[in-house]
């Protein structure tokens, strides 16, 4: 089924919030991954999870996922599939403590940790060889991803022929407030739930090292990075590190050619974060679809399927193969 270039949502699911939450009931097969292990240079690990097929000559696909994602979620389920379908090589990199084993350090990941991307994509730009190395970011990941790619610049480059951030928050403190607010409240205690039971289990872990009860009392993600995301890596508190981590002010600086794709009813992602148009390097397409949701882009009759997005990326890449423009 060939799908539009511009994301149109189907008539039967309106609204921003249906267009969130009705995608991560209509997940696809698991991929068969095969699961690798590799030590971080600071005495940690992540874990990596590898789509099956590929050839070895084959180009790379590398996917950095959301805000405690895997490569479960939806997005990479399809993503990794339609990597497989083409004979290329896929790989979700798991953020420390996301892949289902709790990592070794106190520290966890975050929305500016563009060290990590910078180190996982370097040793995977040796294993793709000689092929073509792609790499796409959702939401945190994406932000993340867009943060490596502007501070970079030309070496970002040399690594990559091209890369994707699909509703990435872009300005921390525009959407990190967001989610805080009205039913934007339902996914942040989502997000909570699984957060502050890592966070806590690190207190325990690594005793002294945080306040365990400003951590249980966080009501929002504020109160969260203020208590634990941002002193454990390093910023002096949620706002320093909201400003400091967010991807928008890098925007101008990128040189990779680049999608930027983003939903107006991103609930997640307020219009007000979007970048203007001299915000942005000739470098990076930006494409605002009206509907979407985060992370939704749910296409065809019902009950809808997850191809339309994986297939615009794919796209995306293909333009960029063999030096094609």
């Amino acid at each position: 089924m060939s799908y539009p270039p511009t994301y149109q949502a189907p008539w039967w699911l309106p609204g921003s919030h249906l267009q969130t939450i009705w995608p991560l009931a209509r997940k696809g097969p698991l991929p068969d991954y095969r699961r690798e292990r590799w030590d971080t240079p600071d005495g940690d690990f992540i874990d990596l999870d590898w789509a099956p097929g590929g050839r070895d000559d084959a180009p790379l696909l590398v996917l950095f996922h959301g805000l405690e994602g895997s490569s479960r979620s939806h997005y990479a389920r399809t993503l990794m599939r339609a990597a497989s379908k083409r004979g290329w090589r896929g790989v979700v990199p798991h953020f420390r403590g996301c892949s289902g084993t709790p990592n070794r350090l106190a520290r966890a990941y975050h929305s500016g940790d563009s060290d990590e991307i910078d180190w996982i994509l370097r040793r995977l730009r040796g294993i793709a060889g000689d092929a073509p190395l792609f790499a796409a970011g959702v939401s945190l990941g994406g932000n993340a991803l867009l943060k490596w790619l502007g501070e970079r610049g030309a070496q970002a480059g040399s690594l990559l022929q091209a890369a994707a951030a699909v509703c990435p928050p872009l300005d921390l403190t525009i959407s990190g407030h967001a989610l805080g607010r009205g039913f934007n409240r339902l996914y942040t205690l989502h997000f909570l739930d699984t957060l502050k039971r890592k966070a806590l289990a690190k207190c325990e872990r690594h005793p002294g090292l945080f306040d365990a009860q400003r951590i249980r009392r966080a009501r929002n993600l504020y109160e969260f990075d203020d208590a634990y995301t941002a002193p454990v890596h390093g910023f002096a508190g949620a706002d320093d590190y909201w400003r400091r981590a967010s991807s928008k002010p890098w925007l101008g600086a990128i040189t990779c050619p680049t999608l930027l794709l983003n939903a107006a009813n991103d609930s997640f992602v307020p219009l007000a974060a979007l970048p203007a148009a001299d915000e942005l390097s000739p470098a990076v397409a930006f494409e605002r679809s009206a509907d979407g949701g985060h992370v939704g882009f749910l296409a065809g009759p019902w009950p809808g399927c997850q191809d339309w997005l994986a297939a615009r990326l794919m796209k995306h890449f293909d333009t960029k193969l063999d030096g094609a423009t």
